[in-house]
């Protein structure tokens, strides 16, 4: 792990990057991986966050996954942009191999760790399970932890308020916030409350209570949340931003408004899923590729439906 001080996680715009591959073997593009995270880094985001869903983790080996992180911080680092942190996706099934990936994101330049329960073994799991496996990888591992709830990659699994809150308060800072694309605005509310977490105008006790969908930025805003770990973010960066520091800036009526815009597209990039962001990354900036196959890429008349729905948000990202 890098000897550096971690840089502390602030409030605002999160992107969960996208993992591009080159279009005839799917190895690793480098290139693209480095050109996108300086451009997300350029529209004013917070950080990025490696090896989300979003960056199809789960096709990725341990090695490649060493390698996303290194390039993006590299990337990151030569174009000045030392102080833009790195969350890495660290979710595994097993204690030991998620303390494991944690130390080998640590050595790769993260600076802190986003966790999802886990979840294969759905039919033996429990909350008792769920606990044990947060306390013992929050204490072992080199980096600070983000709970990630999001019930649809993980068999339903879904973390409440009550149990979210018992394991900060049991992993004593070790646990540093949480990712909510649960969606559930409520849940967010009350741990945020509950963590005295960082907001647009508070750094309260530095926990984070990320949104997890630019869908609600402004609702996550209002219920004292921290920011917004994103997908949208990766084509729509600077809007994602202006939404968030519209409200900031307690111009709420502005923010209301370019949230209906963003909320548009945001729903075409959420339907078409990895693909269709892939697709407007390309329409838009002249890379993204295709995922990862079982993946299935998308024909040109899809990706034209992709472009004409995004297209109000598009041209607002391009005015700013």
């Amino acid at each position: 792990m890098s000897t550096k001080t971690r840089t502390p996680l602030r409030h605002g715009i999160y992107a969960p990057t996208m993992t591009f591959f080159d279009l005839q073997s799917e190895d690793l593009d480098l290139t693209a991986i480095g050109r996108h995270a300086v451009r997300l880094a350029k529209a004013g985001l917070a950080g990025l966050v490696t090896l989300g869903s979003n960056g199809e983790a789960v096709h990725l080996s341990s090695s490649e996954k060493v390698t996303v992180t290194q390039t993006t911080r590299k990337a990151l680092d030569e174009a000045g942009f030392t102080s833009v942190p790195v969350i890495a996706g660290c979710s595994e099934n097993s204690v030991r191999r998620t303390i494991e990936t944690c130390q080998e994101q640590a050595e790769a330049g993260a600076e802190y760790a986003l966790i999802l329960p886990p979840s294969y073994y759905k039919a033996q799991s429990s909350e008792a399970l769920i606990f044990e496996y947060f306390t013992e990888v929050a204490e072992k591992s080199p980096l600070p932890v983000i709970l990630y709830n999001y019930p649809g990659a993980v068999a339903g699994v879904d973390m409440d308020s009550d149990f979210m809150i018992r394991l900060v308060e049991a992993t004593k800072g070790k646990i540093c916030g949480a990712k909510f694309t649960c969606g559930q605005t409520g849940k967010l509310t009350r741990v945020a409350a509950a963590t005295n977490a960082v907001t647009a105008s508070s750094q309260g006790s530095g926990w984070m209570a990320f949104g997890g969908i630019a869908d609600f930025t402004v609702q996550t805003a209002a219920s004292g949340g921290s920011g917004i770990i994103a997908g949208g973010a990766n084509v729509l960066p600077k809007l994602c931003v202006k939404v968030w520091n519209l409200w900031s800036e307690g111009k709420y009526e502005e923010a209301i408004k370019l949230q209906k815009i963003l909320s548009k597209a945001d729903w075409v990039l959420t339907k078409s899923a990895i693909a269709g962001t892939k697709a407007a990354i390309e329409g838009a900036y002249g890379y993204g590729g295709v995922p990862r196959r079982p993946l299935q890429s998308l024909g040109a008349e899809a990706k034209a439906k992709i472009m004409e729905g995004i297209a109000e948000g598009l041209k607002l990202e391009n005015e700013l």
